[in-house]
């Protein structure tokens, strides 16, 4: 049976579904569950979290805890890491409050953008680390990262590391399931082929029965006959770049206002109304999501809160159980670009269709993006390369350079405004970030 070490298992309702997920496959039953997190308090409770998976599904795999990483990596299978450096307080926090101070507002600030830029640089050394320590105790592992920014994370593993790797998100299959449930066609009928970059990959296709469901979606698109997201947002950008583009996106409406220039701005409040675009945004769920764990974590502690194990819709255990069993999948995976998106960079990390089995992750060719597609993830492939290159240089130039290449930083912000902010941002985030030259 695998090993499977959960780096961050502290994050304790995302493993839940990963473990209920894994433990669920009967394949996998018996499988060692190793979780590590540097945080006791939530170790414990992803423990107790565990075992009462196991209960209510009747098993008995193996759950180890530890707060000492190279223990649990140590014979692993397969690692999937989870953790976030710096955390809410003082990382995110910090990531929002200092550009506001310069004008420049951000939605979730995660994935690109002066907050993806800080995030990427607090979190590839210790990504590195992990690499690392997997190069020495478990070199034939997987790694699966659920960790943002996504692209620039596998990009720098990619470049730095002999670990193979896959990002997993699950924008590419919620996006879908939401298509779906806008235009009334049931998400199991529905085939379709997306690719690009993590949180800016558009369907190529999106079909029944081999007639296009594109008609239908810009129906939709037009009457403004389409769900509301997350808290009840609305998908306003998406659809309005659907229509500017030809092309529907995988990543949500407040995600993508912030990669580009045109949604955005301080002296357009009407922008902000017009597309609903809910500012702080990342900021309200993480007090939502902490207040949330404490209460669940009071309750499991005292035996009140009742498990129950449904498939999520991540891609981890499908994974896991297709290069266990050999049962082949498609998944959605974030990978080396090597040859398989033309107009892309090479090297780049691209999310693609790629099958998987006993052979493990085989990343699907798709040849040239539309070239409207291309050029629009281009701008945000510059700003990943330059924060790539600041981390595994340790220049800090590049930091700015990243940050000047950035499109929401750039259309807002002056040269000199935005190598001040850089500065205080670094001098912000203190021990977070390695020095840099």
């Amino acid at each position: 049976m695998p090993k499977i070490s959960f780096i961050g298992a502290g994050s304790t309702v995302f493993a839940k579904n990963l473990i209920g997920d894994i433990l669920s496959f009967p394949e996998l039953a018996d499988a060692t569950i190793s979780l590590h997190d540097i945080d006791p308090e939530r170790l414990h409770t992803t423990e107790i979290v565990a075992n009462k998976i196991a209960e209510t599904l009747a098993i008995n795999p193996t759950i180890e805890t530890t707060t000492d990483r190279r223990v649990s990596l140590d014979g692993a299978d397969y690692a999937i890491t989870m953790f976030q450096i710096g955390g809410y307080k003082p990382g995110t926090v910090i990531d929002f409050d200092i550009p506001k101070r310069y004008g420049l507002r951000q939605t979730i600030a995660d994935t690109l953008g002066i907050g993806g830029i800080m995030r990427a640089l607090r979190t590839i050394p210790v990504l590195l680390d992990v690499t690392s320590d997997m190069e020495e105790l478990c070199p034939d592992a997987l790694l699966l990262n659920y960790v943002n920014p996504m692209a620039m994370l596998c990009w720098a593993m990619n470049r730095a590391s002999t670990i193979k790797n896959v990002g997993l998100c699950h924008s590419v299959q919620g996006t879908a399931e939401h298509l779906a449930a806008d235009i009334g066609v049931p998400y199991d009928e529905i085939n379709y082929v997306c690719a690009g970059i993590n949180h800016m990959a558009f369907y190529l296709s999106f079909e029944r029965d081999g007639i296009d469901l594109y008609p239908l979606l810009r129906e939709v698109g037009e009457a403004g006959n389409y769900g509301r997201r997350y808290k009840d947002l609305p998908d306003h950008v998406r659809y309005d770049m659907l229509r500017r583009t030809g092309y529907f996106m995988t990543e949500s409406s407040e995600h993508f206002s912030e990669y580009v220039p045109w949604f955005i701005k301080r002296d357009r409040p009407d922008l902000i109304e017009k597309y609903g675009i809910p500012l702080d945004e990342y900021i309200e769920r993480c007090e939502l999501q902490i207040s949330g764990w404490e209460m669940a974590k009071a309750a499991f502690e005292r035996g009140e809160l009742k498990i129950t194990v449904e498939r999520s819709h991540e891609y981890g255990s499908l994974i896991i159980h297709s290069m266990e069993t050999g049962e082949p999948r498609v998944i959605y995976g974030n990978v080396n670009n090597d040859d398989l998106i033309n107009n892309l960079p090479q090297g780049c990390c691209v999310e693609v269709p790629c099958l998987v089995d006993k052979n493990g992750i085989q990343p699907t060719k798709i040849g040239n993006l539309p070239p409207q597609l291309a050029a629009l993830m281009r701008t945000n492939v510059n700003v990943q390369e330059l924060a790539v290159e600041a981390a595994l240089s340790g220049k800090r130039d590049h930091i700015y350079h990243a940050a000047m290449l950035d499109p929401h930083t750039a259309a807002e912000l002056d040269l000199d405004q935005i190598w001040a902010m850089v500065d205080e941002l670094i001098e912000a985030h203190g021990d977070y970030l390695p020095d840099y030259h």
